[in-house]
């Protein structure tokens, strides 16, 4: 590109991180990497009433945790500071008063209770609401009376009311919108606020944004910003709207589809490099068929030219099964990390782990991470590692632990395992094949019961591995258990198990 490329990610701090603008966010951090150009982070709340400090802090960490960093913003500073629209309202005045001036803005004098009563009728006409220009050409005496009245006015940007306005995109090609249809706007709001069309085209031209790629559902905001920008006497950004995110359902993604908050995920114990690449994957290209990819792949095949315009669907299903295969290939040290707090917060582990608890955490996480879709099944599949408090399936005590010889064969392996010299794989192995010899069983009908009984389950990892993770004295107690157990009867029925 000829131009220095700049863009920019400008959320509204009213609410915790959706993951579609994280997916926006994303998306203009990999154009500007791809392109070595400059990704700006700036918060836009002007909306006095519902922005929160609590939702600026979800924003910086959740674009942390997905390792998408800002050259220019709120706390790292740039050229065009401040980047929070509400410490920008002075220099937002200018732009009002050459407005003003010009004629293409005028003071709106009518209330909110007026707006709406109009909206209504037209509504009811069957009409689409929209102002109806009635502060238009006020006369200085209408003028002064209104403000006799107390009334504080806003400020309405004059929109062309014929003819067409042109957004070209850059994934849509031209799109044409008729002007008739949309009425003036308010650009400044009565509390001296500006609105979100001022300060969004009024900041992208001081911060010499050169391209918006946002949402699709922004492509009827961009004709009011393009006729400010003309207005202004500014020089127009290349836009690109992005299709949406939609649920498997086809209608635009929400919370009835499951969790749409970023944050969410990484509660649940997803990684962010594979979240990454699971939104990279939403309208983009890998021009093969990977589908999991690195960031620093995505990042040198990134461009908009392999941007679809069409709606991408967010598949939880899809987004677990890549999660799992990053899982995979992870850091141990980061699944530890990511572990922790997850297990502790479920009370199954310590706060504080100790080297020798945090190694053991990570034995563990290693021997179960290739079943693992998700960090947090710890807490649920793999409880049996952290408690004693852990139910038997009922596929575990229909098919081993309803056996008549089932608490014989589990008092021999306690015996026998407690009476092991060394605590390790091989040993177990060799003390629980001995135990099925000395009982002329086969191998297996000592060690199906042998893991249901010490983990609840009919699947897991290697058996024997798993003993290995689990105290010596701890696997003998839960055999002795579950053989009392199945001599009570206990486990006749479903349900939680009352200790014998």
């Amino acid at each position: 590109m000829a131009e220095p490329l700049r863009v920019r990610f400008a959320p509204s701090p009213t609410g915790s991180l959706h993951v579609g603008h994280a997916h926006t966010a994303l998306f203009n951090w990999l154009f500007a990497r791809h392109h070595g150009g400059t990704f700006i982070l700036r918060i836009e709340d002007t909306d006095e009433v519902r922005s929160t400090e609590e939702s600026i802090r979800a924003i910086y960490d959740g674009l942390r945790w997905l390792g998408l960093d800002w050259d220019e913003g709120p706390d790292v500073g740039g050229p065009h500071a401040p980047y929070i629209q509400s410490q920008r309202l002075d220099l937002y005045e200018e732009q009002y008063r050459r407005l003003l001036e010009s004629g293409r803005a005028y003071d709106c004098y009518c209330s909110p209770e007026e707006l709406e009563e109009r909206r209504e009728i037209m509504r009811a006409r069957g009409l689409p609401p929209r102002y109806d220009n009635r502060c238009r050409s006020l006369t200085d005496e209408q003028r002064a009376a209104f403000e006799a009245e107390g009334r504080k006015p806003a400020i309405r940007f004059r929109m062309k009311d014929h003819g067409n306005t042109v957004i070209h995109d850059l994934l849509r090609g031209d799109v044409p919108y008729d002007n008739s249809l949309i009425g003036d706007i308010i650009i400044r709001k009565t509390s001296g606020f500006p609105t979100y069309h001022f300060s969004v085209v009024v900041d992208d031209h001081l911060m010499e944004v050169t391209h918006v790629v946002r949402g699709e559902d922004h492509i009827s905001n961009t004709v009011p910003h393009l006729q400010l920008i003309e207005a202004l006497g500014f020089e127009p950004p290349k836009h690109a709207h992005l299709g949406l995110l939609m649920g498997l359902d086809r209608t635009k993604l929400s919370s009835r589809h499951g969790a749409t908050d970023l944050a969410a995920y990484r509660e649940m114990g997803f990684l962010p490099q594979a979240m990454v690449n699971f939104l990279a994957l939403l309208g983009w290209s890998t021009g093969t068929e990977d589908e999991i990819v690195s960031l620093r792949e995505i990042v040198a095949g990134f461009d908009l030219d392999r941007v679809s315009r069409a709606p991408s669907v967010f598949d939880f299903g899809k987004c677990e099964f890549i999660n799992g295969q990053h899982i995979r290939t992870a850091p141990i040290d980061q699944l530890i990390d990511i572990a922790h707090p997850i297990l502790a917060k479920a009370g199954l582990l310590e706060t504080d782990l100790s080297p020798a608890r945090r190694e053991w955490l990570g034995k563990v996480i290693d021997l179960m991470r290739d079943r693992m879709r998700t960090v947090a099944v710890l807490t649920s599949w793999a409880r049996y590692f952290f408690t004693d408090d852990y139910e038997y399936e009922e596929r575990a005590r229909d098919k081993w632990l309803r056996r008549p010889e089932t608490p014989g064969t589990l008092d021999a392996l306690a015996n026998d395992l407690a009476a092991l010299e060394s605590w390790t794989a091989e040993s177990t192995e060799a003390g629980v094949r001995a135990v099925a010899e000395s009982l002329g069983i086969g191998g297996g009908k000592a060690i199906h019961p042998c893991r249901a009984a010490v983990t609840g389950t009919t699947v897991g990892p290697s058996l024997f591995h798993l003993l290995e993770l689990l105290p010596q004295e701890t696997v003998a107690s839960r055999l002795r258990r579950t053989a009392e157990l199945c001599r009570s009867g206990a486990l006749a029925e479903p349900g939680p198990v009352a200790e014998p």
